[in-house]
């Protein structure tokens, strides 16, 4: 069977030269004559393989020599009850921005640990804005301010960070990597690898250095992001395939011609997309226009008996992975970087086809 063109939210696609490395390295891994999956996490091919993927990563994302790049395991999930409990004590207080279901997530493991704040929240227009920061009820003693850059199931994404001097907490599992950020406006960030850094297994997070001491005691120690960066990330067995991959993708991206690269590719890609379903009275895109989601583009139909119809007729046109997220329903398009542009036109040639047979 051929490729087909993956819109995936995650796991999702990874770049096909990536795919194509991976196949020729499997039985026989840098020479050493077993499959990196066999080799010591310890030994000097693999250590140089983690120093290359740190060193690739932090001249990616341009990341501050005062900031620890980590890696863990357990998703974005994991670190979403890591942050409280490293930067707070159970009786301090965090304020949480609520801009879909990731972000209200994240709010309820922090309620677990300390006292978190909502203070701004977008559920009642169903997750498809972001309140404006006027309006946000923010605390004068908040020990940081945990935001969702991207909304991966409702297509919501900052394009502008909130201010303030306390640090900038994200969840940036559906943007990393899209786009250059400034690391330094950021107290942490972190993200689950299963959109734009690898396969699912491994999570990265960056951590100014300053925030690394919890805040607590008797943490267990593979909760406490000390831990990792005082291991290089070999406080226990690592994830070695997904971090062997993650090295891939970032050299992928430095052949690419980096972020910056990336961004102009990006942006075309969710723009033209866009500038389709606006276009059409047969598709429509919830999501006001200011933070519409250049990762995650979700669409409706105006008919809703033909979503099944579509789906069928997608998969058959080798268009994978476009129904939306059961809990809104409609389309998603998840359009990260291994998704081509070539996969855009084609999802828009054949929107156009199928109302032009059933509008």
């Amino acid at each position: 069977m051929s490729r087909v063109y993956n819109f995936s939210a995650g796991p999702a696609a990874l770049p096909i030269g990536v795919l194509e490395r991976i196949r020729e390295d499997i039985p026989d891994w840098n020479g050493t004559g077993m499959s990196v999956m066999e080799v010591s996490h310890r030994s000097k091919d693999f250590v140089e393989l983690a120093a290359r993927c740190e060193q690739n990563l932090r001249s990616l994302l341009a990341v501050p020599d005062n900031y620890s790049v980590i890696w863990t395991q357990g998703g974005a999930t994991l670190q979403m009850a890591m942050v409280p409990l490293n930067l707070a004590g159970p009786d301090d207080t965090v304020d949480y921005v609520q801009t879909g279901s990731w972000g209200k997530k994240a709010l309820g493991e922090a309620r677990k640990a300390c006292n978190a704040r909502l203070v701004a929240d977008a559920s009642d227009r169903n997750f498809t804005y972001i309140p404006d920061e006027a309006t946000w009820d923010r605390s004068d003693d908040a020990k940081y301010l945990h935001i969702t850059s991207n909304e991966t199931i409702a297509g919501v994404e900052y394009h502008e960070l909130p201010g303030g001097d306390i640090p900038i907490v994200s969840d940036m599992s559906s943007t990393i990597l899209s786009r250059p950020i400034d690391i330094s406006r950021y107290g942490v960030i972190y993200a689950g690898a299963q959109k734009n850094i690898g396969p699912a297994g491994i999570t990265l997070a960056i951590v100014r250095k300053e925030l690394l001491e919890p805040q607590r005691e008797n943490l267990p120690h593979l909760m406490m992001w000390k831990s990792y960066a005082e291991s290089d990330s070999m406080t226990n067995t690592p994830p070695t395939f997904a971090w062997y991959v993650a090295d891939l993708v970032f050299q992928h991206l430095v052949e690419q011609g980096g972020l910056e690269a990336m961004a102009a590719i990006n942006r075309r890609k969710s723009e033209k997309l866009y500038a389709a379903i606006d276009a059409s009275d047969f598709y429509s895109n919830p999501v006001d226009e200011k933070c519409r989601s250049w990762m995650n583009v979700p669409f409706i139909l105006a008919n809703p008996d033909l979503d099944g119809k579509f789906l069928e007729e997608s998969r058959a046109a080798g268009l994978a992975n476009l129904k939306g997220h059961r809990s809104v329903g409609g389309m998603r398009a998840s359009i990260y970087n291994a998704v081509p542009e070539a996969a855009v036109d084609a999802l828009i040639d054949f929107m156009a086809e199928f109302e032009r047979s059933n509008g």
